[in-house]
């Protein structure tokens, strides 16, 4: 097949997969260089490929959190290095939430492709980086009342030339961390991630030739919004609400709410957070390309079996009132941005699914599900053994899923846009001096009902030996993940320090504590709703 060919489509279904085969084998790749655990072990990474004309094309199967602000990201870019200004060997970073970044340690690098000489896709790669400065360790300080506090902001920059990281970029990156190899381990990973996208995307040009390839992939976008456009058309017009709240912003604990509603009308959909309350001193704003990963996730779960691209949008009207919790003005703290973007996620879900159980009959009956407990947390962990050496780890810990219209909910599982991996206790034990004493699941703590909420976990460890300080980063410790059609309410996130002599600190939902050498760390996460009366 060649470029001066019409399209044939026989060839459509082989892109499409050779496509995603190459944006998950990127994603693998971006995992296996990873230095540290959180990228390596949990998976809180991601990698996706573009046109030029910045529209997302494919995207890895890996973390929705992250793969949402990649298009955001990759728009900025263009529009302050234009295409036809790009090079060979070019590549470019970025991390600031107002410039399509959502926090800081969240390192975006984009790399244009070329082929004979043409650009023919942009890569880029999304890592949550260990260190990146700030007022605490890991750079996630609960504290933070604006982004000057969380570490350092970086705008759209041209960071390699010739396939060289220049060294100006590179020696500020690493003075400003207080894990410069990890960063530079971790960011060489990136680049390799986009460099093989590269490779790739060559194969495919070669194969079909450059026009084909062109029209083959406006093909497979127009095709993923026919499919979104497609499943609407056949649904009742309708409206649904669902509002929750946040246990506070890290600075108060007064509780923060989010309200959302969906608008269905013929083949579009309007995902509308007006009422959602003002942006908070804390840092649980989120920035309006991290609120998009929500979007995307849940416009994906309406055809699933869709080309894994931007079409999906299509149908889409996304309103994010400008200055609330969903889309802060500058200089918002966003550090602890993925509370309301699981929070957010878990509204479009709950409401969809309230939209669901007001169809007549058995329609989309399978879409209906009570709420997922709506919370991921993140505990980022910098300490000093007795020899003076430090160490630095960020795990993500998993929580429960809501009960269905026809099974229980899965337990211990990351739920919508977060999916990130569990990271094994024997490799966080091999990095740190501590001890793991108990994991496992939060037992009863999944919503009662004819269908049971998915339990939380419990996860705790020891500190053998020096000092650390943990942020810790979670929700659902005064609200719960609501059961549907009389299924009861999961059960409430706790976490607490247990010091030597057997007293407990107990944490709010967003907070900074030093322990001590024999002290325990301990978390129990939040259940999923139920679904129906127990009988």
């Amino acid at each position: 097949m060649t470029g001066t060919q019409s399209l044939d489509v026989r060839w459509i279904e082989p892109l499409r997969l050779g496509l995603q085969g190459m944006t998950d084998r990127m994603q693998n790749a971006l995992m296996t260089g990873a230095h540290s655990t959180v990228a390596r072990e949990g998976g809180d990474c991601a990698a996706a490929v573009f046109l030029p004309d910045g529209r997302l094309l494919s995207q890895a199967r890996s973390l929705p959190l992250l793969l949402g602000s990649l298009m955001p990201a990759v728009t900025h870019v263009i529009k302050r290095f234009p295409v036809e200004t790009m090079r060979p060997g070019d590549g470019y970073l970025l991390n600031d939430p107002w410039s399509g970044g959502s926090h800081l340690p969240d390192m975006v690098v984009i790399r244009p492709l070329f082929c004979d000489g043409v650009i023919c896709a942009l890569a880029a790669s999304n890592l949550h980086h260990q260190d990146v400065g700030g007022m605490s360790p890991g750079s996630l300080p609960s504290a933070a009342h604006e982004i000057f506090q969380e570490g350092l902001r970086l705008p759209p920059i041209k960071a390699w030339r010739d396939d060289v990281l220049a060294d100006g970029v590179r020696a500020i990156l690493l003075a400003n961390s207080r894990s410069p190899d990890l960063l530079a381990g971790d960011l060489a990973s990136q680049w390799a991630c986009v460099c093989l996208a590269e490779r790739e995307i060559r194969h495919f040009v070669s194969r079909y030739g450059q026009g084909a390839f062109f029209r083959m992939c406006d093909h497979l976008i127009l095709e993923a919004e026919r499919m979104t456009r497609y499943v609407l058309g056949n649904l009742p017009d309708g409206e649904a609400v669902w509002s929750d709240r946040l246990d506070g912003d890290g600075r108060s604990e007064d509780p923060v709410h989010l309200v959302v509603t969906l608008r269905k009308c013929g083949e579009n959909l309007e995902i509308d957070f007006t009422g959602t309350q003002d942006q908070v001193q804390g840092p649980i704003n989120a920035s309006k390309a991290s609120m998009l990963a929500a979007a995307l996730f849940f416009m994906r779960t309406l055809a699933p079996e869709a080309p894994n691209n931007a079409g999906c949008l299509a149908p889409l009207r996304f309103i994010l009132p400008q200055g609330s919790i969903v889309n802060p003005h500058y200089p918002a703290a966003v550090n602890a941005r993925t509370a309301t973007v699981k929070l957010a996620t878990n509204a479009i879900l709950c409401a969809w699914s309230r939209y669901c159980a007001s169809l007549p009959g058995d329609i989309n009956h399978h879409d209906q599900s009570a709420a997922n407990a709506g919370v991921a947390v993140v505990v980022s962990v910098g300490g000093e053994r007795e020899d003076g050496t430090r160490y630095f780890f960020t795990e993500i810990i998993a929580s429960g899923a809501g009960a269905c219209a026809d099974c229980d909910g899965v337990g211990g599982i990351s739920t919508d846009v977060s999916n990130a991996r569990n990271t094994p206790i024997e490799s966080l034990e091999a990095r740190a001096p501590l001890l793991f004493e108990t994991y496992g699941l939060h037992q009863g703590s999944g919503g009662a009902g004819h269908y049971r909420g998915g339990d939380g976990v419990h996860r705790s460890w020891r500190l053998l030996e020096g000092h650390a300080d943990v942020s810790y980063r979670g929700d659902r410790h005064r609200s719960q993940a609501r059961g549907m059609s009389g299924g009861e309410d999961g059960g409430c996130t706790q976490a607490c320090v247990i010091h030597e002599d057997g007293t407990r600190e107990w944490l709010s939902a967003r907070a900074t504590v030093r322990i001590n050498t024999g002290d325990v760390f301990s978390v129990q996460t939040a259940g999923g709703g139920g679904w129906g009366e127990a009988k």
